[in-house]
């Protein structure tokens, strides 16, 4: 039996999902490495959450090489002989070059290396996982599965700025991003149902990272995040839309420098900057401080408000779906979002949004509302056996 390994790369941590050949895709395990750069830890569950090992793998000062390393050994024992044929990674940006998954290369490494200025927050961690693997296991194929390809079938207007067309063609466009979790959306709404499927859905990826996706017939027309992944929603440490010329009375007025204008608007703003108290939505609606309810209201509106001028690029609304972490387990998130779509003669069930039923409309809303969870390392997965197997 063969198998291979899904990873989904970050600053301080990387989740990792080994799945098993057997027929289809069988997940085996999953977990994380975390408090990379700090005390770096590997945990690893089975697939209904139970812990299968726990290892401290040193200090602050170990590479992705070396974290990636411990797993790589654990991965073997746990395989006892059985072959492991490829990993796949997860690459938030693959500019206008790459909008589809590709084996890695070192011409593909360059270029995407490139990109890091379009993602510096994410794209680094990306590649240095790469990196390390490749340099672990030269003999094993490393796939790169992008977060802005599903984003590829946006209108060209959906993806203009008002910039000279000279700063469009050098890349200054709009590009989305969680595009491997709506993918897996739109892969089980097709399971589920067929025929909203084929209409016009929005789905909400509601997460410390947010973002909606407009999709008609499983394929984006547009998204709420744009350039970067700062656009759009409130996020937990990023503070969403934000007026350009804020960024320039930062830097013009306030006389604060560009690393510091990045930190301020990627780390320190969204739920945290507006309540002053947390990033965590779940700590937040257990306070009783107006800066707690003022962030929380803010990120329902402003969700709310996204999800009305996604619905004039579909030209109506068939169906919401809310997934990942808030959007799959905070029901009275959700009931203020939908309370914002009432107008719309979207209605959910009070009683089936409180047990995160997979179905929380009542059945008179005009508007479907549905959770589905999402799963971005099995989509990594599915690509990667896709391309190995086209080979």
């Amino acid at each position: 039996m063969k198998a291979l390994i899904s990873l989904n790369a970050g600053s301080s941590s990387i989740k990792f999902a080994l799945y098993a050949l057997a027929g289809d895709l069988r997940l085996e395990a999953h977990g994380q490495i975390e408090k990379i750069g700090i005390a770096p830890r590997l945990t690893v569950s089975d697939p209904l959450g139970k812990t299968l090992f726990r290892r401290d793998l040193g200090d602050g000062s170990l590479s992705h090489e070396a974290v990636l390393g411990g797993l790589l050994d654990w991965a073997m024992s746990h395989l006892d002989g059985r072959e492991l044929i490829a990993v796949g990674h997860r690459v938030v940006h693959g500019g206008t070059q790459f909008y589809e998954p590709c084996l890695v290369t070192g011409p593909v490494l360059a270029a995407l290396a490139g990109l890091n200025g379009l993602a510096p927050l994410h794209q680094p961690h990306n590649l240095a996982a790469i990196g390390a693997m490749i340099a672990l296991r030269p003999d094993l194929p490393q796939i790169a599965c992008f977060d802005t390809a599903f984003h590829h079938t946006m209108p060209e207007t959906h993806r203009r700025f008002a910039l000279p067309l000279a700063l469009h063609d050098e890349g200054l466009r709009r590009y989305g991003f969680h595009g491997l979790s709506y993918e897996f959306i739109a892969r089980q709404l097709r399971e589920l149902d067929p025929k909203l499927a084929e209409g016009r859905v929005i789905a909400a990826h509601l997460g410390n990272g947010a973002s909606l996706c407009a999709m008609h017939a499983v394929q984006s027309v547009d998204t709420s995040m744009g350039f970067s992944a700062l656009d759009g929603l409130v996020m937990g440490t990023r503070c969403g839309t934000l007026d350009a010329g804020a960024v320039l009375h930062l830097l013009l007025q306030k006389g604060m420098s560009a690393q510091a204008v990045q930190d301020l608007l990627y780390r320190q703003s969204g739920l945290l900057g507006v309540s002053g108290l947390s990033s965590d939505m779940r700590e937040l609606e257990v306070s009783d401080a107006p800066s707690a309810r003022e962030a929380i209201e803010l990120f329902a509106w402003r969700a709310a408000r996204e999800a009305g001028a996604l619905i004039i690029s579909l030209g109506g609304l068939d169906g919401l779906v809310f997934t990942a972490g808030i959007g799959e387990h905070d029901a009275p998130m959700r009931a203020r979002i939908c309370a914002y779509l009432g107008w719309l003669g979207l209605a959910i069930d009070p009683q089936a949004n409180a047990a995160h039923a997979p179905v929380i409309s009542t059945p008179g809303s005009t508007i479907c509302v549905r959770i589905i969870p999402t799963d971005e390392e099995r989509m990594i997965a599915l690509h990667t056996l896709s391309l190995l197997q086209a080979a």
